[in-house]
């Protein structure tokens, strides 16, 4: 098993030179860590060469116990496009893990959760509530959560060189996608940017960190970090006495909200900074204009308004 690590390595090379993100190199170096580190503390320990179907199968087994389909098929995939490199360096005879099928995902059956109109007014004015700096924070945070739809570490990576005021345009940076792209804020999302940002300005003034870029600071004047914010918004949810909310779902909520507002999903697409679209594709499960569309002019409506309700 010593060489398990510097195959790994290989392997991992290799499938970043395919041109895939590096969070997705990232989750498949995980995988196989872990697999490694369970291979190492078999006793007796196998060989890489004598590794069985019996050692996989008690693997997967304990690794996705419990676990969602498509977490069961993204180990499954790390794990086969290990095997077929360990083929082509000729330390398996054969892949096993090619025959053994994994479960079905339909990226349609599972809507991605969303926040409802009222538990969304009730964390504003949560956030709108409180006093001093953090009020400003807060909504800004809010805004840009809900209005651009951006992920955790895009929110935390911002600094203030990235909001073109005149333009209205956000500059977010690619580090998940490898792609860099402009997001045109909303008006309400505009407003809390512009509002927050004096506030911001005299509460580094007063601490002497004038020179601080990040657009999102705490109370010691220094970036807000990822976890910071997601605990803020558990307490505001607590505060506004709404089910607890984690920050995905505020991504989920724009997409859905921009598709039912007759927003194309290409467009769609571009805000959300999606790979492919067939990842803003489970959106229109949830906000399909043209269902919608197509069920107010269901001919039903018309016979039972004709039929006075009987």
């Amino acid at each position: 098993m010593r060489r398990w690590d510097g195959l790994a390595d290989r392997y991992v090379e290799e499938y970043g030179a395919r041109g895939v993100t590096g969070a997705t190199v990232n989750h498949a170096r995980r995988e196989l860590d872990r697999w490694g580190a369970w291979l190492k503390r078999r006793r007796p320990r196998p060989n890489l060469e004598t590794v069985t179907v019996e050692h996989l199968v008690r693997y997967l087994q304990g690794r996705t116990a419990f676990r969602s389909k498509a977490t069961v098929r993204g180990v499954m995939t790390v794990m086969r496009g290990m095997g077929e490199f360990l083929v082509r360096e000729r330390v398996w005879a054969s892949n096993p893990l090619r025959w053994m099928e994994g479960p079905k995902v339909d990226s349609r059956s599972r809507s991605p959760r969303r926040i409802g109109t009222e538990p969304m007014k009730q964390l504003w004015a949560a956030a709108g509530g409180r006093g001093g700096y953090h009020r400003w924070l807060w909504l800004a945070v809010l805004g840009l959560l809900y209005g651009t739809g951006l992920r955790r570490g895009e929110l935390v990576r911002l600094d203030v060189s990235n909001w073109r005021r005149e333009d209205g345009w956000l500059l977010v940076d690619g580090r998940k996608t490898g792609r860099q792209r402009q997001v045109a804020v909303p008006e309400v999302t505009y407003r809390c940017l512009e509002a927050y940002l004096p506030q911001r300005q005299n509460h580094l003034e007063r601490l002497g960190r004038r020179t601080e870029r990040a657009l999102l600071v705490n109370r010691d004047g220094v970036r807000v970090n990822a976890s910071a914010i997601s605990g803020a918004v558990k307490r505001l949810a607590v505060r506004a006495e709404i089910p607890r909310i984690t920050l995905h779902p505020f991504r989920h909520t724009c997409a859905s909200d921009l598709l039912a507002s007759g927003v194309h999903v290409a467009q769609v697409q571009r805000v959300l900074g999606h790979e492919t679209i067939a990842t803003t594709m489970r959106y229109l499960h949830i906000a399909d204009p043209a269902r919608h569309e197509a069920a107010a002019r269901h001919p039903i409506n018309r016979i039972l308004a004709e039929g006075g309700g009987r």
